[in-house]
């Protein structure tokens, strides 16, 4: 059988393609980072609850000290009651980039060459590390260096393709999380929220 790994957050996205993944008898071994976000065990729950119950289960990885010092909104958790949380506010320089470093280099370390993303085509919150122009620049880089290639379903996909796909799949949509400024509920508001709500309605979920 073969086997991949899998970057998994406990979000819709990466959730949906970890259920691909299982639909097609691959062997998925998911990892979790913890890189110091406020969500950080509320996205472990998550994960440990939303992916299928047959599956490998996740193995979580701390780099947290990366980021020790960040003013990023997705460290330090802001008092939604009284401080407006804006796009800009939620930036962490390279954060994808060293997801997928990690990644790769997890990978190879126990011998799988594939890894799988929920990433899909963003620039939110000047996320310009989850577009589909880096991930595909990404492809031509890791092909240079070493055997373990990236691959990112959705990196053309709306939130919708992917809540829809969801659905067909039988993914807990409800037990998913991806809020950017709550650790405890979804606020709603967050580019994230905006972004889910959107594509629930888009695709007739809600």
């Amino acid at each position: 059988m073969k086997k991949v790994l899998l970057l998994a957050s406990g979000g819709l996205d990466s959730t949906t393609v970890g259920y691909q993944l299982a639909s097609s008898g691959i062997a998925v071994v998911p990892i979790f980072f913890d890189y110091g976000q406020h969500c950080v065990e509320m996205e472990w729950n998550r994960v440990n609850e939303v992916l299928p119950s047959d599956m490998i289960r996740p193995e979580r990885f701390n780099i947290s000290d990366i980021f020790k010092g960040s003013h990023s909104r997705l460290i330090r958790e802001a008092d939604l009651w009284t401080e407006e949380v804006k796009d800009d506010d939620l930036y962490i320089p390279y954060r994808t980039m060293l997801f997928f470093a990690a990644a790769a280099a997890r990978a190879q370390t126990v011998g799988i060459l594939d890894v799988y993303t929920g990433f899909i085509n963003s620039n939110h919150a000047k996320e310009i590390d989850c577009t589909a122009a880096f991930m595909n620049d990404l492809d031509g880089l890791t092909s240079n260096i070493g055997p373990v290639r990236f691959h990112s379903p959705f990196r053309y996909s709306s939130k919708a393709d992917v809540a829809r796909a969801a659905v067909e799949l039988g993914v807990p949509l409800g037990r998913t999380y991806s809020c950017q400024a709550a650790s405890q509920f979804p606020c709603g508001a967050c580019p994230n929220c905006v972004e889910r709500l959107k594509a629930l309605r888009e695709a007739k979920l809600v």
